[in-house]
């Protein structure tokens, strides 16, 4: 049974439920799944006053265990057309990882969300799947078998290098039915190609 770990940093819960929705996937695939994210890097007091998400459930992962998984799912809302800083802060601790070539051969995939629908979420992803083959990761992303992403009737998130949201300007709007469904749809991808790749 393959291993997977949704890592996540998420400010305002959008990411949060992204990965839930990527965790029920890949657990209806059959697969080990944990929900974890990274540590908050701004100060608690500006955090709040910004009002971040600060009562998330997941446990804080360390960097020491990603190489326990068979596949690693690492989603991050958009700074500017890339990841956070706190996304990238954690994966930059890695370089012992890289140097053993601990991850090389897992699964790895990559989801975002962004502001508005060309606020960066491809350029986002890309720099996460940048990172991921990096480690030597195998790259799953969310293709066409998820037709959602296509849809013309509504704003959709979704792109054929993993799952997305919008959450709009002032982060009112949650990841809708199609937007989850593409996450569900890229963790179960995600168990089935570990679940593979470990027989």
């Amino acid at each position: 049974m393959a291993k997977v770990l949704v890592l996540y940093y998420s400010s305002y819960g959008h990411i949060e439920k992204m990965a839930d929705a990527i965790a029920e996937g890949a657990r209806a695939a059959g697969a080990l799944v944990d929900v974890k994210r990274v540590p908050e890097t701004v100060p608690e007091g500006i955090a709040r006053s910004a009002h971040f998400k600060l009562d998330q459930s997941a446990p804080i992962a360390t960097v020491a265990e990603l190489e326990h998984y068979d596949a690693i799912v690492v989603g991050t809302g958009t700074r500017f057309g890339r990841m956070s800083s706190q996304m990238a802060a954690f994966l930059d601790q890695a370089g012992g990882l890289w140097a053993r070539g601990a991850l090389n051969g897992k699964v790895g995939a990559a989801f975002s969300s962004s502001a508005t629908q060309h606020g960066g979420q491809e350029t986002t992803l890309f720099a996460i799947i940048a990172n991921l083959l990096h480690f030597g990761m195998t790259i799953v992303g969310l293709p066409y078998s998820h037709q959602g992403q296509m849809s013309m009737t509504e704003i959709v998130g979704g792109a054929p290098y993993g799952a997305t949201t919008v959450a709009g300007g002032d982060g009112s709007r949650q990841p809708s039915e199609i937007d989850l469904a593409g996450a569900r749809h890229q963790g179960k991808l995600v168990a089935k190609t570990a679940a593979k790749l470990r027989a």
